[in-house]
């Protein structure tokens, strides 16, 4: 028998620690809760917000209706020939499903080593870092659909893919991923084309790296760039990096030369956000109990005691003085409730 809590503390619940409630939560452990949750008529008309870890989320008030915490669990893999397809139930920890690959020396997910999160939000977002995205590693996944109260399976075609995009976020609150499949590989193909991956290696004197280099020198560049939730509130990368028309980065490159930019293809560039805010001046910037974090001004941080909206101001005020400065209009990655 599911047990609905009432006036229940998601502090817990959330990376950031906004100290806000939910009137009535509720925790799924098997599929199949939902199914059970969802016999009653009242939790279809109610408002919901289903979570995860919490890790792409900003609390900006009391919520009023039902929180839906995904805790479903368990890994398993098949091996057919050099493809394997691993399993994996929503409620795992992004990080731990990463390291089971890395252990068993399945390639593909080495580069996405550390991003906070559970399995079940990798679709949602479309994660990604260091050249990989979710969708490379992406089979199939399985959710369930509120309206019809039935299970339905999503092929890689189907979810729609796109820069921290899916039809999971286009179609917001009609489905619940249960579990994913992911195809990796016993064939490595190693990409240490991104960011510092190479530089660090080289530090490092490897020269022909496996994919449980890769994984730690990912995981040691995460660390030295982001903070840990543990120790300081905060939800990783708070904006995406803005992709831009190539014809709107010329006069942008020609005032900033230096401007950190990615080809982006079909004519368009991405720019790096964090390189955006840092040169108006907001990196290790305190703002009461908020700010930015001193490595990184991509992340949002909670000093202590910061309540979602002072996050949310901060997040607009950087909005507005990058697009003053150079034309760019951020657009918050982290969700806002």
């Amino acid at each position: 028998m599911l047990q609905i809590h009432q006036n229940v503390s998601l502090k817990n619940f959330n990376t950031f620690g906004i100290d806000a409630s939910a009137r009535y939560f509720v925790e799924i452990n098997h599929e199949n809760d939902l199914v059970e949750l969802f016999m009653d008529p009242q939790w279809l008309t109610t408002e919901r917000l289903v979570i995860g870890g919490g890790s792409n989320l900003l609390l900006t008030k009391i919520f009023e209706g039902l929180v839906i915490r995904i805790n479903i669990r368990g890994i398993e893999h098949r091996i057919n020939h050099t493809d394997v397809f691993i399993e994996a139930g929503a409620g795992e920890v992004w990080n731990d499903l990463v390291n089971y690959a890395v252990k068993w020396e399945f390639a593909g997910m080495e580069n996405l080593s550390l991003i906070p999160g559970s399995v079940g939000a990798s679709p949602i977002q479309n994660i990604g870092a260091y050249g990989v995205e979710l969708k490379d590693v992406f089979e199939s996944c399985r959710a369930f659909e509120i309206a019809t109260g039935q299970f339905k399976f999503f092929d890689k075609e189907a979810c729609n893919f796109g820069y921290r995009d899916s039809i999971f976020k286009q179609h917001k609150g009609q489905y619940i991923i249960v579990g994913v499949k992911f195809r990796l590989s016993l064939v490595a193909n190693i990409n240490t084309r991104y960011g510092a991956i190479e530089q660090e290696l080289n530090n490092r004197g490897i020269g022909q790296p496996t994919i449980k280099d890769v994984s730690q020198v990912v995981s040691y560049i995460r660390v030295s760039k982001l903070p840990d939730p543990s120790t300081i509130g905060n939800a990783g990368s708070f904006f995406k990096n803005p992709v831009i028309p190539a014809a709107e980065f010329e006069p942008i490159k020609a005032a900033f030369p230096e401007v950190v930019n990615f080809p982006a293809g079909d004519g368009l560039v991405k720019l790096a956000a964090g390189w955006l805010i840092e040169q108006c001046g907001w990196k290790g910037k305190v703002l009461g109990n908020t700010g930015t974090w001193k490595n990184q001004a991509l992340v949002l941080v909670n000093h202590g005691g910061a309540t979602g909206l002072e996050v949310y101001n901060l997040s607009s005020q950087i909005i507005d003085s990058v697009y003053s400065k150079f034309g760019v209009m951020l657009e918050r990655e982290v969700n806002i409730v």
